[in-house]
């Protein structure tokens, strides 16, 4: 049973200051980098996930996995960390603005979200979040069963903010992201023994999508028609992984590969058979992981000069993933660094990757 009605919206039963602010939104959007195809709106971004699309979510909850401090944010708006796990904007981010939508997505749970920020999208993604339920638990963040919680949430201030039928149309016709998997790969199962003594790869990967297809399912049940699930990247080419297993030349880790390709494999068959179960969808798997593989591998070919460390100092093993607030420095140019910290890209690194990859899937998605 859908939480929204399946009807197209009816503008004559809302109020007209209503009708003002929803239209105003809508079309007063930032220009877009990308042509869409004709007559086609996306009135918002609606964004679920992990660290890669975490705008601040995790910034108040009793977590250790937090980004809100220096040196994060230093290239971001007025050099603020806002919580966004980047030296400047996420991949979030980069695509509303190349959508036309806003410049930049914010988190669902920061306090100064104000009522247009929720009409054209935010994000509830939450770092360290996965499709395996544990991955969530281990550090004490948001699960996708809270982030789904969280926009049941979001659907009724919304339906007080632009009324039920505009509410009906930004839902149907919003985009829906979904970034998650490497830290289910990276941060549960190679590393926690129980999980890979309870699972082999092939069976943890069945985990992983059948989860990916139940949250898609879900967000369908919930109006999303355009929903737009990423693969896993190869995670065992970050630069933590490379040292923690990738031996002695820190090579990238083959066995985190490995299951991260048998799970994009899985992720994809999956989402297609889905697709074609549920009327009016765009259920869209977007491949993440060779694009950003050959970025790593011929990364001077786009500008960067490291690809194997972060430009955020952890120290010259990089094993920390994250920055250290009060120890790290930072190397001096960041556009030569395709990573920011050990686990996470730059900003320049994402706008290599953001425009190709819209690109080929635009047809696919509207």
């Amino acid at each position: 049973m859908e939480l929204l009605s399946s009807r197209l919206p009816t503008m004559s039963y809302c109020s007209y200051s209503t009708l003002v602010l929803f239209l105003t939104v809508v079309i007063c959007t930032v220009s877009s980098s990308l042509k869409l195809p004709p007559n086609v709106t996306v009135p918002a971004l609606l964004v679920f996930g992990d660290s890669i699309v975490d705008a601040g979510n995790n910034n108040d909850l009793q977590t250790l996995v937090k980004s809100n401090f220096p040196p994060y944010g230093k290239d971001f708006e007025g050099g603020i960390p806002t919580g966004r796990f980047c030296n400047g904007k996420i991949p979030s981010d980069i695509i509303a603005k190349e959508l036309g939508i806003k410049d930049t997505v914010p988190a669902y749970l920061d306090p100064a979200v104000l009522p247009q920020d929720l009409i054209t999208g935010v994000t509830f993604a939450s770092s360290g979040s996965g499709f395996d339920p544990l991955t969530s638990k281990l550090v004490s963040v948001l699960s996708l069963s809270d982030q789904l919680e969280h926009f049941k949430e979001y659907i009724g201030k919304l339906k007080a903010i632009i009324g039920e039928e505009n509410t009906i149309f930004t839902i149907r016709n919003s985009l829906f992201l979904v970034v998650a998997g490497s830290d289910d790969i990276a941060n549960t199962y190679f590393t926690l023994r129980a999980r890979n003594l309870q699972y082999d790869v092939p069976a943890y990967t069945d985990l992983m999508a059948n989860s990916a297809s139940s949250f898609a399912q879900e967000l369908y049940d919930l109006g999303a028609r355009r929903i737009v699930i990423f693969s896993a990247p190869p995670v065992g080419c970050v630069p933590s992984q490379r040292t923690l297993a990738g031996g002695a030349e820190r090579e990238c880790a083959e066995n985190f590969n490995e299951a991260a390709k048998l799970f994009n494999s899985k992720l994809s068959k999956k989402l297609d058979s889905l697709a074609s179960s549920l009327p009016n969808s765009r259920l869209v798997y977007v491949d993440v992981y060779n694009p950003l593989l050959d970025v790593i591998q011929n990364h001077q070919k786009y500008g960067f000069q490291v690809a194997d460390k972060g430009c955020c100092g952890t120290g010259n093993l990089e094993v920390a993933i994250l920055c250290n607030q009060h120890t790290s420095e930072t190397c001096a140019d960041v556009s030569d660094y395709i990573f920011w910290d050990s686990y996470h890209p730059t900003e320049r690194a994402y706008k290599a990757l953001v425009n190709p990859v819209l690109g080929k899937y635009l047809t696919k998605i509207f």
